[in-house]
């Protein structure tokens, strides 16, 4: 079995402020497999990287990132930075490919939860400008979205994401199906959720495992111990440290 590969989540946010070029830089100083990050649509359909579909919690402005052209956003602060911007997936992409990594890029829904018209192909465009689309894993809570990845085709991998509700909801058997339906490779689980049962009844279907919210030592001992495929995790240094020393 592979070594589970170490995400930098929003690019490290219990080290850096996430998803911040400042942040992104650091992570891939590290030697972490793939840098995690999130896009949103601008007003004018450039891709921009921030987790939350409005501005409030993270930058110096409020209201919907949609709201905004991407001038607009270009002078909106991340809180943290000492005077960044909200990157594009353009700049990112740039730290990605010349560090020569893999990107797990999670596509997000617009404030009302419904996909962004266009954003897949914005994004398929900006990656092949920077050689990046087949060292991509494409991820989204949205079966639409992964779907859509699928028909585009050439990513590195395309994962469904799902929250514990959802996955409580319907059991690893369903999960699998819908994974699969919507052409989804992975999926994508709260560590919490993860157990043995449930990661052998996923490779049994075919696909590959991961989780996020493996943030402490405890959390990220028990991904590499169920053997994930990936973790993302907001600590890659504790990661790193961990993996090195064989959990």
């Amino acid at each position: 079995m592979l070594p589970t590969e170490i995400a930098s989540h929003r690019g490290g946010a219990f080290l850096w402020p996430e998803n911040s070029l400042l942040a992104f830089r650091n992570a891939l100083a590290l030697p972490a497999e793939q840098l995690e990050l999130d896009v949103h649509l601008s007003a004018d359909g450039e891709v921009v990287v921030i987790h939350d579909a409005t501005l409030d919690r993270t930058t110096d402005a409020a209201g919907p990132v949609a709201a905004r052209g991407l001038a607009e956003l270009r002078g909106v602060r991340l809180k943290g930075t000492g005077g960044e911007a909200v990157p594009t997936l353009a700049e990112a992409a740039a730290l990605v490919a010349a560090a020569g990594r893999v990107l797990r890029l999670e596509i997000k829904a617009d404030a009302a939860g419904r996909p962004y018209p266009g954003i897949l192909r914005r994004c398929a465009e900006v990656l092949d400008g920077h050689g990046l689309r087949g060292r991509t894993v494409l991820m989204s809570f949205q079966p639409a979205t992964v779907a859509g990845a699928a028909a585009l085709g050439g990513f590195l991998r395309r994962v469904l994401l799902m929250e514990a509700r959802a996955w409580r909801g319907m059991g690893a058997a369903l999960a699998a199906g819908l994974c699969r339906a919507c052409g989804g490779e992975e999926l994508g689980l709260p560590i919490a959720e993860w157990d043995e049962a449930s990661v052998a009844a996923l490779r049994g279907e075919g696909l590959g495992v991961s989780a996020w919210g493996t943030d402490h030592a405890e959390s990220i001992r028990r991904a590499f111990a169920l053997g994930m495929d990936a973790i993302a995790t907001d600590d890659p240094a504790l990661a790193l440290s961990l993996r090195g020393a064989g959990g």
